[in-house]
């Protein structure tokens, strides 16, 4: 499938989105995790993470959490905003974006329904956690699986914030193309 403007625009912003959403979110998630020795984007990934589901959710064709987690991990390399791991980055934020492509191709999805993103969430917290805990922190077993869970329950509930932002933003989009929606006239 091909990607049209407006699929490209919707990626653009939910990377944008992400990168933006983390810088504020994850030194909040700090405060909680940081006494609990757990690092504070597990439980932040939930909500940036959402985004890549988001796109997905909109966009409906395959690739696109790929090319949102790439935009993203480009820029935050390039511009060294919070949660860079310098040259890492790329890698750290792209594979949650392939790892749910590939699920998606691999079990044929073509309804982007709620368990769809739920489990997306679910997907891409956890490989994120888990690629940044190899690339950086190298936790020890019990840590990390800690982590891990604490990321699956986040990326779960991210994703099923993605897919109730997402019915409403189709929604929107389904009426305007229907012409129901009131446009002001032009004088």
């Amino acid at each position: 499938m091909k990607f049209t403007l407006k699929d490209y625009i919707v990626m653009a912003m939910m990377a944008s989105l992400g990168i933006a959403v983390k810088v504020i979110v994850v030194p909040l998630a700090h405060m909680i995790t940081g006494p609990l020795f757990i690092p504070g984007g597990v439980v932040a990934g939930g909500i940036y993470m959402a985004f890549l589901v988001l796109a997905n959710a909109i966009v409906k064709k395959r690739g696109a959490c790929t090319i949102v987690a790439l935009i993203q991990g480009i820029v935050v390399t390039i511009s060294g905003t919070i949660g860079s791991h310098g040259a890492a980055s790329i890698l750290t934020y792209s594979l949650p974006g392939i790892a749910v492509d590939l699920a998606l191709i691999l079990f044929r999805v073509k309804d982007y329904g709620l368990v769809c993103c739920f489990i997306s969430g679910i997907i891409a917290n956890m490989i994120g956690s888990f690629a940044v805990n190899m690339a950086i922190f190298n936790l020890s077993l019990v840590p990390l699986l800690l982590s891990l869970v604490t990321s699956a329950l986040s990326g779960g509930l991210g994703g099923i914030l993605a897919y109730y932002i997402a019915n409403s933003i189709n929604h929107i989009f389904d009426e305007k193309s229907k012409g129901t929606f009131v446009e002001i006239p032009k004088e």
